[in-house]
């Protein structure tokens, strides 16, 4: 089935970024009118509408997708594209506007907050090819599979995200949110025995506080668990904080953030194709900020699987580190 190229279809949330992707629309719609780009559109009503609405759009012909949410809304566009069976995922542009709260997928490929900067880089239209990956996870006891556009937090990153869920439905609202949900949580969270396989290795069988599985280097809105991680490198990274004290987790928070996360003396870095997560008692995972199950967990990469807009700063870069 061909589509008209030419076409563009914007999904948008109307409560991401509390509130933000309602009120700010009329806005975004007019800085997109003055780039050239006219969309037709469609918000949101529900959790995983976006999902629906992505694979509506590509089965009506729409190959160029402007996603105006946060994390939440990215990866459920991303898991449409892979629902659809118009066209390979590969054959439609995904670009971002962000108005939500943590906003770590587009500080992976450099896209700014501002709107007009955000709506140039996609009207400049730079593009890249970045890998997904399928997750298979349990809930309700039956085995569930969804894709992965950026970051996994297992363990401790999960709780905190769950509580940071709650909060969030409660009505709460800050920028300060998620780091005030961590630092609860560092207070109730304990570690639990975990084995983790990499490509068919045992590479960890301890008790193990957080582990988190990179496409990208961003999660938790900023935090640096996967800093070294390459969007397009068929791997994925694998960052594993083993059994530390609720003091250990407080001194050395800072280094969540500032990428210096391999320095602590407790955590390792694994990489691979498939990763394969066991534990007792089973624990959370939140993919992308969205929380979904429990383990056992399977990860596999699928390489350079959707097509991405991207800042011409982080193309320039990715030039860079491919010459080096």
């Amino acid at each position: 089935m061909t589509g008209d190229t030419s076409k563009w279809f914007a999904i948008i949330n109307p409560v991401a970024g509390s509130g933000k992707g309602l009120k700010d629309w009329p806005q975004i719609s007019r800085i997109l009118r003055e780039n050239g780009i006219m969309p037709d559109f469609a918000f949101t009503e529900y959790k995983y509408h976006a999902i629906e609405l992505a694979v509506e759009a590509v089965n009506g012909g729409y190959r160029k997708l402007i996603v105006v949410g946060g994390d939440g809304t990215i990866h459920e566009v991303v898991n449409g594209l892979f629902i659809q069976q118009a066209v390979p995922s590969t054959e439609v542009l995904v670009s971002v506007v962000a108005v939500g709260t943590g906003n770590d997928w587009i500080r992976m490929f450099g896209i700014p907050r501002k709107y007009s900067e955000a709506i140039r880089a996609i009207a400049e239209g730079h593009s890249f090819m970045q890998d997904v990956a399928t997750i298979s996870f349990h809930k309700a006891q039956v085995r569930q599979e969804r894709y992965m556009a950026n970051v996994a937090g297992i363990g401790f990153d999960a709780f905190v995200n769950y509580k940071y869920n709650q909060l969030k439905e409660e009505g709460r609202y800050s920028k300060w949110l998620y780091m005030w949900s961590a630092l609860k949580s560092v207070l109730k969270y304990s570690s639990t025995g975990v084995k983790v396989w990499v490509d068919d290795e045992l590479v960890v069988n301890d008790l193990v506080y957080s582990a988190t599985i990179g496409i990208g280097k961003y999660n938790g809105g900023g935090m640096l668990q996967t800093p070294d991680a390459i969007a397009d490198d068929g791997l994925l990274d694998v960052t594993v904080i083993r059994n530390i004290s609720k003091f250990g987790v407080l001194r050395r928070f800072k280094s969540l953030y500032n990428g210096r996360i391999y320095k602590i003396k407790k955590v390792s870095l694994n990489r691979g194709r498939r990763i394969r997560i066991e534990s007792s008692p089973e624990i959370r995972v939140e993919v992308d900020g969205e929380a979904l199950g429990f383990s056992p967990f399977e990860f596999e990469i699928i390489d350079r699987a959707v097509k991405v807009v991207v800042s011409e700063k982080f193309l320039d870069e990715e030039v860079k580190r491919r010459s080096n």
